[in-house]
C-alpha cells in the first residue's frame, strides 16, 4: 500500500512556480544563521589574530544584508527597499574597514595566528553556510533569480571556509604570518565590491520609485 503524499503548502500552484512565502520564510532563516555566527567569528579571528577569519566574519554579516535584502524585496516597495540596502552596505563596510586597517597594521611584520582556533571557527563556518545552503537548496526553484543568488551566495562561502583551513594548514607548516594576510586582503576585496553592489542595486531601486512616481529623475 502506497504512503499518503505529503499534501502541498501551495495548492493550485504549479511546481517550481515563484512561492514569495515560502522564499521569504527561507531567506530569513538563513539571514538569522549568519548573523549569528558573525559575532561568533569575528571574536574568535580577534583572540587568534586571523586577518582572514576577520575578514570572512565580514562575510557573514554580507550574507545577512543579502538574505534580508531578499526578505525585504519581496514584500516592500521600491522606495524603501532602496532606502534598506544602503543601509546594508553601510553595515558591510563597517567591518570590513577594521578587517582593512588591522590588515594594514600588519604587512610590516605579519604574524601568523593562532592555528586551531581559526580551523574550528572555520569548520563552524562550513556547517553554517552549508546549512545555508541547503535551506536556500530547497526554494531556490520556487524564488526565481533571487533565490537562485542566495543559493549561490552561500554555496561560495562553503569554498572560501575551505580556503581558510588549507591557510590554516599552511601557516601551521611554514610558521609565516603571510598566507593569512594575503588571503585576509582578498576575502577584505570581495566584501568591498558586495558593499559597492549592494549600494548600486539600492541606487538603481530609488531611480526605479522615482520613476514610478513621476518624479524628476536625477
Amino acid at each position: 500500500m502506497n504512503a499518503p503524499s505529503e499534501p502541498d503548502e501551495n495548492p493550485g500552484k504549479a511546481p517550481g512556480a515563484f512561492d514569495a512565502p515560502r522564499v521569504r520564510r527561507a531567506v530569513l532563516t538563513v539571514a538569522l544563521l549568519n548573523f549569528g555566527y558573525f559575532f561568533v567569528e569575528f571574536f574568535v579571528a580577534l583572540g587568534s589574530g586571523s586577518v582572514s577569519l576577520l575578514a570572512d566574519s565580514v562575510d557573514f554579516l554580507e550574507d545577512t544584508s543579502i538574505n534580508l535584502l531578499i526578505f525585504v524585496a519581496l514584500g516592500w516597495a521600491l522606495a524603501k527597499r532602496a532606502v534598506m540596502g544602503k543601509v546594508m552596505a553601510v553595515v558591510i563596510l563597517a567591518p570590513a574597514a577594521f578587517a582593512a586597517w588591522e590588515a594594514a597594521q600588519r604587512f610590516a611584520e605579519p604574524v601568523a595566528p593562532d592555528v586551531l582556533p581559526v580551523v574550528l571557527a572555520s569548520l563552524g563556518a562550513i556547517v553554517i553556510n552549508g546549512t545555508s545552503a541547503l535551506v536556500i537548496a530547497r526554494v531556490r526553484n520556487h524564488g526565481g533569480s533571487l533565490g537562485r543568488a542566495a543559493f549561490l551566495s552561500a554555496r561560495n562561502d562553503v569554498l572560501v571556509n575551505v580556503a581558510i583551513i588549507v591557510m590554516a594548514l599552511i601557516t601551521a607548516w611554514t610558521g609565516s604570518g603571510w598566507p593569512d594576510l594575503v588571503l585576509g586582503c582578498l576575502i577584505i576585496l570581495l566584501a568591498l565590491h558586495a558593499a559597492y553592489e549592494v549600494w548600486e542595486v539600492s541606487e538603481e531601486e530609488r531611480l526605479a520609485a522615482k520613476a514610478l512616481a513621476g518624479e524628476e529623475i536625477d
